[in-house]
């Protein structure tokens, strides 16, 4: 079985050495020294000043939406994780649906400044797969009518923009460490700013608004993490530079393997400094997407329909037509990424992919399946067999 994603894991020994600290120390959670650790390490990494260390990415979001203070409208894409729209609507704001651009898949600069109302308070833009969005374009017109503006960079960690960490832009940019991102700890997000006031206030709400023992001096709710996942990240940063070279080797050929196959691929712009978090395929048609994915199925290859349905479409919000997002959030297809996925894996993948479009049947596919797995499991043996015997 080839599933869409693994999580990178380090050795069992590396995350010992930090469980038995943790058991020595008794201290569990609270900012704890894991975490503190943690925090410094990224902001060495990153390069960047400020940072803070919450308990997931949906919870960076609602301490973005919260310290800014916004209410009214948001302007924001209607193609992303669920959890972009949701957080809107759970802080008491009205998300505000942008179309998204057709080939780099994120909000289209050029439709936002005709959604803007007196009552639209900030632009919350998603990084779509890491790629970066416009953020000169966002920026200058959030400029123009004093509108704040949050990233939801998720998918984020390693991309970077004009030679600095995607991270730094916006007024806060928010991110995920959840196991299935490139860079995780387990659970786990980090809010991020260039303003120190505005971090002040965000560890304050990260505590229950907590200033001393028995002093409150914000608003607050339990946005921390703990020393077990610190530990985790802590374990998987020394790893990082490793993980995003093989994502980038991975994509770069599933590219060279799918360049006959009639889809479209993401327009990276800013692709030197992409991190390869996805590789999501864009076919012609929604009905021969589900057949690519239903006969990989059959074929024990599985894919993620991401980003689906349209966050326009969801019951909690007014439902809008955004044809451009609709379109693709119906004919898109994630196909396996991570960390361990071999290239005799990844080749299989594109094969079946390929004859599936040369129109052979679920049962022949699911033949070349047995008989793909037979090659590889023989050429394994092989190169085993040279290994031992000392060529």
């Amino acid at each position: 079985m080839i599933p869409v994603t693994k999580p990178f894991l380090p050795s069992e020994k590396e995350f010992k050495v930090y469980v038995k600290s943790i058991w020595e120390r008794q201290w569990l959670t609270n900012n704890g020294p894991l975490v503190n650790t943690l925090e410094l390490k990224l902001k060495e990494y990153l390069g960047l000043d400020h940072m803070l260390y919450v308990s997931n990415g949906t919870m960076a979001l609602q301490l973005a939406i919260k310290a800014l203070n916004l209410t009214g409208e948001i302007i924001t894409t209607p193609f992303s994780f669920v959890a972009t729209t949701s957080t809107i609507v759970w802080q008491g704001c009205r998300p505000v649906f942008v179309d998204i651009d057709a080939n780099t898949f994120n909000i289209d600069p050029t439709k936002i400044e005709a959604a803007i109302t007196p009552n639209t308070s900030a632009i919350l833009a998603t990084h779509v797969y890491g790629n970066a969005c416009d953020i000169d374009a966002i920026q200058q017109i959030a400029d123009r009518h004093g509108l704040k503006v949050i990233y939801d960079a998720a998918h984020c960690f390693g991309t970077r923009y004009k030679n600095r960490s995607i991270f730094e832009y916006g007024d806060i940019s928010t991110t995920s460490f959840h196991s299935t991102k490139l860079f995780h700890t387990i659970e786990g997000g980090a809010v991020f700013t260039r303003q120190p006031d505005l971090l002040k206030k965000m560890a304050l709400m990260r505590n229950f608004g907590y200033s001393g023992v028995d002093e409150f001096a914000e608003l607050g709710i339990n946005a921390k993490n703990c020393e077990f996942h610190a530990a985790m990240g802590l374990c998987n940063l020394p790893h990082i530079d490793e993980i995003l070279k093989k994502r980038k080797y991975l994509s770069t050929h599933y590219k060279l393997r799918l360049n006959r196959l009639d889809v479209q691929f993401q327009q990276l712009d800013n692709a030197e400094d992409y991190n390869y978090a996805y590789f999501p395929l864009l076919f012609k048609s929604e009905d021969l997407m589900k057949e690519c994915k239903a006969k990989l199925e059959l074929a024990q290859v599985y894919c993620r329909r991401y980003f689906y349905p349209s966050l326009s479409a969801l019951p909690y919000v007014e439902n809008v037509e955004m044809p451009v997002c609709d379109s693709i959030a119906s004919r898109i297809m994630c196909l396996p990424m991570y960390h361990t996925l071999t290239l005799s894996d990844l080749d299989l993948i594109c094969r079946l992919l390929l004859r599936i479009q040369n129109n052979e049947s679920s049962e022949a596919v699911s033949k070349s399946f047995g008989a793909l797995i037979a090659d590889q499991i023989e050429s394994e043996i092989n190169i085993q067999t040279v290994k031992e015997n000392g060529a």
